[in-house]
């Protein structure tokens, strides 16, 4: 199901519909989120991988050093419509997972959009974070421990964002921006953003606070409402997971920093601006496809709790746009789909038509 946000509805008490539900649907995030970090949050098998049609770009942040980007041009080469497409918490150091596990990136050249995939940033958030991850004050160094693959030991080994503090806010848009605009002519105004999970709360949060680069944000299967009850304590269990990250490092609790990375918080922001918004979430029911992967037992154990949930947190978020009066936003909410590459992909290319309307 998919429609635009219409009238503003208010109870009779004058509250925000839902707020009521709202603890509820936070918490059950929160609970989706640390299953998630159990299992290892979300999976599907690769089926792009590497594409010789896309090149990297170089560019230095003053924090992060160089950081690798790879970039998709538009088929009909034009270097006005530009979109950013954001990786979720286990964003590798080699290739953007869009690149990695689907061919989003080739549909959108066809269209005529360059893509723009910033590669690595594991459990950033793609924030400017307030240190370098550490644990009790002490940075991780590699101490020769054996990787669990659970994040058990991850906390205590070194990697991107622990020897120096991640600043990707700052590089998607300063930096790179400004880098693509000097380099290729890439315009530097109404540009898209889009992203999964940790990246499409990014995506808003990145649309909110720069109106003058991102006239369009999608959001899949994204953490819309982090301040929520439970929710701190989710993510930092999912960050551990996820590479052995601290989430006090990256915002202190409940600090103006960590207020400002939630989408429930800045709704209005994106309604002032007249942000063009996509928001999404799974029914968390298996689609075919799902079902006839080689792993399907894995996709359907793992990403069905994190999708119910996350469709939750998504209806809560939608419920706070309407509150408001949002005219500007487009939510989909298909029969099918878990949290899941399968899913993401499908919906990327929902949103293409929407997203080629409101960039450029």
């Amino acid at each position: 199901m998919r429609f635009a946000c219409s009238t503003p509805r208010h109870s009779a008490s004058g509250r925000e519909p839902g707020r009521t539900r709202r603890g509820a649907l936070t918490l059950g995030l929160a609970v989706a989120l640390s299953v998630g970090a159990v299992f290892g949050g979300h999976v599907a098998p690769a089926r792009a991988a590497f594409d010789p049609a896309a090149f990297d770009v170089w560019v230095d942040n003053e924090a992060m050093g160089p950081i690798k980007t790879r970039v998709l041009r538009a088929a009909d080469g034009n270097t006005d419509r530009v979109v950013y497409a954001l990786d979720g918490m286990r964003a590798r150091e080699d290739l953007n997972g869009w690149e990695i596990e689907t061919n989003v990136a080739e549909q959108m050249a066809a269209a005529n959009i360059n893509v723009v995939m910033p590669v690595g940033g594991q459990s950033s958030f793609y924030a400017d974070w307030n240190a370098p991850s550490s644990w009790l004050g002490e940075a991780p160094a590699n101490v020769g421990l054996p990787n669990s693959g659970s994040g058990a030991t991850e906390a205590f080994l070194s990697g991107p964002g622990k020897s120096y503090r991640y600043e990707w806010e700052t590089f998607l848009t300063r930096d790179l921006r400004n880098a693509l605009y000097d380099r290729f002519g890439f315009r530097t105004d109404r540009n898209g953003v889009f992203g999964l999970s940790m990246g499409g709360s990014a995506a808003l949060t990145l649309a909110a606070y720069h109106p003058d680069q991102f006239s369009y944000a999608g959001s899949f299967s994204g953490y819309l409402n982090i301040s929520g009850p439970g929710m701190r304590e989710a993510i930092r269990t999912a960050m551990v997971d996820a590479g052995g990250y601290n989430v006090d490092s990256m915002a202190p609790p409940w600090g103006p920093n960590w207020l400002r990375m939630d989408p429930f918080v800045f709704a209005p922001m994106l309604v002032g601006h007249g942000t063009r918004v996509w928001v999404a979430a799974g029914s968390a029911v298996p689609g075919a496809v799902d079902l006839g992967a080689p792993n399907a037992a894995d996709l359907v154990v793992r990403g069905t709790p994190l999708e119910a949930l996350a469709l939750a947190n998504t209806r809560a978020f939608q419920v706070r746009m309407m509150s408001i009066g949002a005219q500007n936003a487009v939510y989909d909410f298909p029969a099918v789909g878990v949290h899941d590459w399968f899913n993401w992909a499908d919906e990327a290319a929902r949103m293409l038509p929407d997203m080629s309307n409101n960039i450029g």
